[in-house]
């Protein structure tokens, strides 16, 4: 790979407790760091962990790695205050997960794909891997169609421009123009900043080029309390910008009020057959996973993925509910 040294490059990873994985990330970081000039901020939310002594092992061996406090904790703020304190040098902005994997030559890619098509920011596909058999569970869920509904950024994506995806890539003017994250997002944070971009008609590109590894929750609980954010971050941005869900959204958020009606089951047992629906279909949905996978393990993948829609949709009427009753506002 050849180096590109043209324009600075600020590259952020916003921390909380990821000593799992952070000095992973920050080793395959560095070759990338050495060949393009790029500096690079661990914004830290107050670790409790090793976090903060594996980054500062890092720093010691590599002056571009930088460690960061981050009062605010959350990953929005973490990026902000990256970028307020020391993006003025930079043209490009990187933001990376820590609970994530990418390859040698993503950052390489990202760059690429923005001068080659104009785009302001350059979004990607991800691909769940997990160890353990809950883990893996819910990567296959999170992998499959019936799990992620089709999401562009979920699927084997062509190069094409979107409204939203997984963010890697930014201009920096542009992440300025609008006022970089909302803060009061603690989820979904990447799709309200998407819809500003858009509104002031920057251009966002999903690439095919290049994809990342995501490791997701460990446990179902876990996993429920992501998704039930997840939801109520996706109706706090409909609220917000007084925008329409989308058609996976409003099928996802019919589930928590259809399946109420099993309560007045005893009344008829109509009122019954949303909620068997559901439990069918994420039946058919693991031994269609299992299926694909070659591994019975497989089958749990239907109610991690049912687990996935129930938490995203109850968490989504708790926000909807609750921000109207207070007159609709963020």
């Amino acid at each position: 790979m050849t180096e590109d040294r043209t324009g600075g490059i600020l590259v952020v990873i916003p921390t909380l407790n990821e000593a799992e994985h952070i000095g992973g990330l920050l080793d395959g970081l560095m070759p990338f760091l050495e060949r393009s000039g790029a500096s690079l901020v661990v914004a830290d939310g107050g670790s409790t962990d090793a976090t903060s002594a594996l980054v500062a092992e890092r720093t010691a061996r590599c002056p571009a790695i930088t460690l960061l406090q981050n009062p605010q904790r959350i990953q929005s703020a973490a990026v902000n205050r990256a970028v307020a304190e020391r993006g003025d040098a930079a043209e490009w902005l990187i933001r990376l997960d820590a609970h994530a994997g990418y390859p040698a030559d993503f950052a390489d890619i990202l760059l690429q794909e923005a001068r080659a098509t104009g785009a302001d920011s350059v979004v990607v596909g991800m691909d769940a891997v997990g160890e353990g058999v809950w883990q893996r569970a819910i990567a296959a869920a999170q992998n499959s169609r019936f799990g992620n509904g089709g999401a562009a950024h979920r699927v084997a994506p062509k190069g094409r421009f979107v409204d939203h995806g997984h963010h890697a890539l930014m201009r920096v003017s542009a992440f300025r123009a609008v006022g970089g994250y909302d803060t009061d997002f603690g989820h979904n944070e990447d799709a309200e900043l998407d819809h500003r971009l858009r509104a002031a008609g920057h251009r966002i590109w999903l690439t095919g080029r290049t994809r990342m590894t995501y490791y997701p929750r460990r446990s179902l609980g876990a996993l429920m309390r992501q998704y039930f954010n997840f939801g109520r971050g996706r109706a706090r941005n409909i609220l917000k910008h007084r925008s329409r869900p989308g058609g996976r959204q409003l099928v996802v958020a019919a589930l928590a009020p259809l399946m109420l009606l099993a309560v007045l089951a005893p009344l008829h047992p109509a009122f019954a057959v949303p909620l068997l629906l559901w439990i069918a279909g994420c039946a058919v949905a693991g031994a269609a996973i299992a299926w694909g996978l070659g591994d019975p393990r497989g089958l749990i993948s239907g109610l991690a993925a049912g687990t996935m829609h129930a938490a995203w949709s109850t968490g989504f009427w708790r926000e909807m509910i609750g921000r109207l009753r207070r007159g609709g506002t963020v």
